[in-house]
């Protein structure tokens, strides 16, 4: 039997896993954090690739894992609507797709507290699934390097509960953008363990250099790579969010100032000119960072790995025949999720030309494929 191991237990280390078990593999993962994962992130626009294992190995299919949102709606500077486009999106939280996946592989073989640092003894095939800081990235391709994008994100949870009649009933029933000058901000509900919450996002463009160094020191002093998590943001950022917030339509100011711990993530790219070496391979973030704007980050690993699982099957085993198969259409779809998010970043933050009413550039295959029936 192909011995596996998964450098990575978030979800594009555990849906790898499960394909590559289902292929006939002994997969161990390993993840490096050494509790659970909680609050990697807040929302996920679901993709059909996301859920594909739960839809084909489940009879229980996208019961308890997301929620469908029936419309997209366009607010303008004064919180009116502007525009409303009828669409089958499904949206979840990072916690709750991460739940369902590790309750579907199990704890057994899933080990937290244990990094990897390179191809363990006895292992036929270590698959890479660690992420934006991937350690096997840094080891394989030391030259991908990630690629400031020239904004960030303000990021955060709130309950409708906290927020006043109106902004709930405009905000807690679609996937709500405003498009501004210069970025843009979107809103949309989110499953939890309780009750669902309002995940809302606000981009902000800043160049490089001490304005960008000030948001992502903590308020500890430690400067922060790839994200400032909520309850480290520093009082200055926070203050600069509500004063800024006051420019925005009233809805989205409300959700941004009802938040208690607001979090900051840059935008970034990165791309590699490979993704199989030898007895190893890289998938999801470790190999492709695309900016969030086509929703499609989890669908890109969720996919990796579902092929990664196929040509294992085909190719009987054979790690080096598979990775051959797998690697092509991997790498271009890698780089045509990366230049369709480019080219909507482009758009939304400096060239002005989205605008509202415009389709959602959602997708990981092409535009529109993250749609799913509402049932």
């Amino acid at each position: 039997m192909v011995r596996v191991v998964v450098a990575g237990g978030s979800l594009g280390g555990l849906t790898a896993a499960l394909w590559l078990r289902d292929a006939g593999c002994d997969v161990d993962v390993c993840e490096r954090s050494r509790t659970p994962l909680q609050g990697q992130g807040a929302g996920i626009v679901l993709n059909p690739a996301t859920v594909r294992w739960f839809v084909e190995r489940t009879g229980s299919g996208l019961a308890g894992i997301g929620l469908p949102t029936p419309r997209v709606r366009y607010l303008g500077a004064d919180g009116g609507v502007t525009a409303e486009l009828p669409h089958t999106y499904r949206v979840t939280s990072y916690d709750t797709l991460y739940r369902n996946l590790l309750t579907a592989f199990g704890r057994e073989c899933y080990h937290l507290g244990e990094e990897v640092a390179s191809v363990p003894d006895g292992c036929d095939l270590l698959v890479w699934a660690d992420g934006i800081r991937s350690t096997g990235r840094a080891r394989l391709v030391p030259g991908a390097e990630r690629r400031y994008a020239g904004y960030y994100a303000w990021r955060g949870t709130v309950s409708p509960a906290t927020l006043s009649r109106p902004t709930a009933a405009v905000l807690d029933d679609a996937i709500t953008y405003c498009v501004l000058p210069h970025g843009h901000f979107l809103a949309y509900p989110i499953p939890t363990t309780a009750a669902p919450v309002l995940n809302w996002l606000w981009y902000r463009n800043v160049a490089a250099g001490a304005e960008l160094a000030v948001l992502l020191t903590d308020r500890t002093g430690v400067r922060r790579e790839v994200s400032v998590p909520p309850g480290a943001v520093a009082d200055g950022p926070l203050a600069g969010l509500r004063a800024g917030a006051a420019a925005l339509p009233p809805p989205a100011a409300e959700a941004i100032l009802a938040t208690a711990e607001p979090f900051l993530q840059p935008v970034f790219d990165i791309e590699v000119p490979r993704m199989a070496f030898g007895g190893e391979c890289l998938i999801g973030d470790a190999a492709f960072v695309a900016r969030p704007h086509a929703a499609a980050g989890s669908a890109k690993a969720a996919e990796d790995g579902y092929r990664l699982g196929v040509a294992m099957r085909a190719c009987g085993g054979d790690v080096a025949a598979a990775l051959a198969r797998w690697e092509p259409p991997q790498l271009a779809l890698g780089r045509a999720v990366l230049a369709r998010t480019r080219a909507a970043g482009e758009r939304s933050q400096f060239s002005g030309t989205w605008r509202a009413g415009d389709p959602l550039p959602y997708g990981l295959h092409a535009v529109g494929d993250s749609m799913m029936p509402v049932t």
